[in-house]
């Protein structure tokens, strides 16, 4: 199939609003099966992979702020989806493992929470991915009004304070 260069521009935008819809409905999946967005199933994923973990580990692991972290850390605490242990070796550290809540909502968890598109990035050939890295970061570079700090947003967050 020959392409317009003109066609072009479009097609791309069109793949951008396939990953996005995709993320988008993937995420809502989630929380109507959980009860939690997307965000913070992550985290709770993460402490049941990690008991114990800390909130500059986890937010690390999620790539986001750790104030960010601390906040839905605070809130899920709250609410019973997580509780804060004292490590016995160093009372100073707390760390964090999952509540009754917590253990139920992972039970209903459809996949992995932190959404689809960090699996398809892991499972794309190193070659390709470097590609992509090289020209999205040129796409970046010649996008009008870009906000570097959305790089710390989780996507689960953006896809959902869209709706």
């Amino acid at each position: 199939m020959k392409h317009h260069a003109a066609d072009l521009p479009l097609e791309v935008l069109q793949q951008f609003r396939v990953i996005y819809g995709t993320m988008r409905q993937y995420f809502r999946t989630i929380e109507q099966c959980c009860g939690l967005p997307g965000s913070q199933m992550w985290i709770l994923q993460e402490v049941e992979r990690t008991p114990s973990i800390g909130v500059t580990e986890l937010a690390q692991r999620l790539g986001i702020h750790q104030s960010t972290c601390s906040q839905l850390v605070e809130k899920l605490v709250g609410q019973h989806y997580l509780e804060k242990q004292k490590n016995p070796a160093d009372l100073r550290r707390v760390g964090l493992v999952l509540g009754p809540q917590g253990r139920s909502a992972m039970q209903r968890l459809p996949g992995p929470a932190e959404g689809v598109l960090p699996g398809a990035l892991s499972s794309m050939p190193d070659v390709a991915l470097k590609t992509l890295n090289i020209n999205l970061a040129e796409l970046i570079f010649h996008l009008r009004g870009r906000d570097d700090e959305f790089a710390q947003v989780p996507l689960a967050e953006m896809v959902r304070d869209a709706e």
